[in-house]
């Protein structure tokens, strides 16, 4: 079985491109709409947990039900990411590597260990 330690990031492209393609649905994937589509399922995810405290995750996810809905939310942000990865033709790996190389001179790790600050 195929998992996160199994799967490419170009296998998890592919599988939406074909998605997208079987559907005809790249005439709707330009970066508008995919940028809506991510905040759209982003503003889903956080239903999940508007209104409870923070001292309630825990317990508030240790129901399958929940982690499986949760689950199926960052599964339709991660698509649409993957989706407008495709149609911007975007190399996300180095992108995220770009990205991290940017942050981690931002963000030094003796600066803000344990410490949120702007």
């Amino acid at each position: 079985m195929k998992n996160d330690s199994t799967t490419t990031v170009e296998e998890l492209r592919q599988m939406v491109r074909a998605f997208v393609a079987e559907r005809d649905w790249a005439q709707f994937h330009d970066p508008k709409n995919l940028s809506m589509s991510i905040a759209i399922e982003a503003a889903e995810l956080m239903e999940h947990f508007q209104w409870i405290k923070t001292k309630e995750l825990e317990a508030h996810l240790s129901n399958e039900h929940t982690r499986r809905q949760v689950g199926e939310e960052l599964a339709d942000i991660l698509s649409y990411v993957l989706a407008m990865a495709n149609t911007l033709k975007l190399d996300l790996s180095q992108t995220l590597r770009n990205k991290m190389e940017k942050n981690v001179k931002k963000y030094p790790a003796e600066d803000f260990k344990g410490k949120f600050r702007r």
